[in-house]
């Protein structure tokens, strides 16, 4: 496998990525391609010792700033680390693209030049959460702020068919996540996208309320990305305020520095389950090609693992999958729109028969 890593992208670049990506080469034996500026990526791929890895750099002579507009970048900076990344993956010559860059600029330029997956109408950044049971799917994370109930009802889709390879389950629970349990709860977005996911093939198990994604009562957790960005924002907070509540708790006396040594192989685990360091990239489901995105402040153990991630992904061939099962369904709504014209034509004659002929009548 070749992952492309956009080395120019990230508030940490180019020191930071270099480092993941030698750190990821190391030890998955992955080819790597470095893109970006090559005078600067080359000075700091020298402080690493890569003799028996794999690791090419790609020259990319502009940078798409966090603050560039994505339309504008793409117009205009058409030699970025982002857009040579990108190409690479459409060209075939890396199997995977990993970039902590500008977010709207990565989804900008993957859906221009790799394009949607038929039958998809957006893409949503997929993120993994920590749960009572283990781990569930939260999709979309941030790539689209207002969505149309055909777009949720997608994403339900896509994630599903991602958690039944990432999560290995095959029929995993979906849910939607809302402001009650109840089937009539939320505005007109919700209740429409409810009504077609019951109707879908995946295992719907309904609305979900906030307090139950923790809980892990659904695999697959469907939202818009203004909902979903929040709520990744906000678990990150109270995560990282929890951890040094702890820290302060435990370093107050001797004997609670006494305690931590007893428990603190429990607390590094407990630590590694929350820390978003470990998951690295998020992918961006929806687009023909493994594309993930990393948070902007991304350090080098961010990005050793969002690339391991997108070589297990590119391995598992997720995005053929995800095409297969966008396609099955598009093939199940298709038969079950027919049976229902069907239903309806025969219910018409049914009430309303055709009206005698004047001769007839005589």
């Amino acid at each position: 496998m070749k992952i492309a890593v956009d080395a120019m992208g990230g508030d940490n670049a180019p020191g930071a990525i270099v480092e993941g990506a030698v750190l990821a080469a190391r030890e998955t034996g992955c080819a790597i391609l470095l893109v970006g500026q090559e005078d600067l990526v080359q000075a700091e791929l020298a402080k690493h010792d890569t003799a028996a890895l794999s690791i090419e750099i790609v020259h990319a002579s502009e940078v798409v700033g966090m603050g560039d507009a994505p339309s504008i970048a793409y117009r205009k900076k058409k030699d970025s680390s982002i857009m040579v990344g990108v190409k690479l993956l459409r060209e075939e010559k890396a199997d995977a693209f990993v970039s902590a860059g500008n977010t709207g600029a990565v989804m900008a330029h993957s859906a221009l030049i790799l394009r949607l997956i038929p039958g998809i109408n957006r893409s949503a950044i997929t993120v993994m959460l920590p749960t009572q049971k283990g781990w569930s799917v939260l999709l979309d994370a941030g790539a689209n702020v207002d969505c149309k109930p055909q777009v949720l009802f997608e994403f339900g889709i896509m994630g599903s068919v991602y958690a039944s390879h990432i999560l290995d389950k095959a029929s995993p629970t979906a849910g939607l996540l809302n402001i009650g349990e109840e089937e009539g709860k939320g505005n007109e977005i919700a209740r429409a996208t409810g009504a077609m996911l019951k109707e879908s093939s995946i295992n719907f198990i309904g609305n979900l309320e906030a307090k139950e994604v923790y809980r892990g009562t659904a695999d697959v957790i469907i939202c818009d990305g203004f909902v979903g960005n929040v709520s990744l924002k906000v678990s990150e907070s109270v995560a990282e305020m929890f951890t040094k509540a702890l820290k302060g708790i435990f370093s107050r006396t001797w004997r609670s520095k006494l305690a931590y040594l007893l428990i603190k192989p429990y607390m590094e685990e407990f630590k590694k389950r929350i820390d978003y360091h470990e998951y690295g990239g998020a992918p961006l489901l929806g687009i023909n090609g493994s594309v993930f995105i990393c948070h902007g402040s991304s350090k080098a153990r961010s990005i050793k693992n969002a690339v391991k991630h997108a070589d297990r992904f590119a391995r598992m061939e997720v995005v053929k999958k995800i095409r297969d099962g966008v396609a099955e369904n598009i093939r199940i709504e298709k038969e079950m729109e027919d049976r229902k014209a069907g239903l309806w034509s025969a219910i018409k004659k049914t009430i309303s028969p055709n009206p005698k002929k004047p001769e007839d009548q005589e």
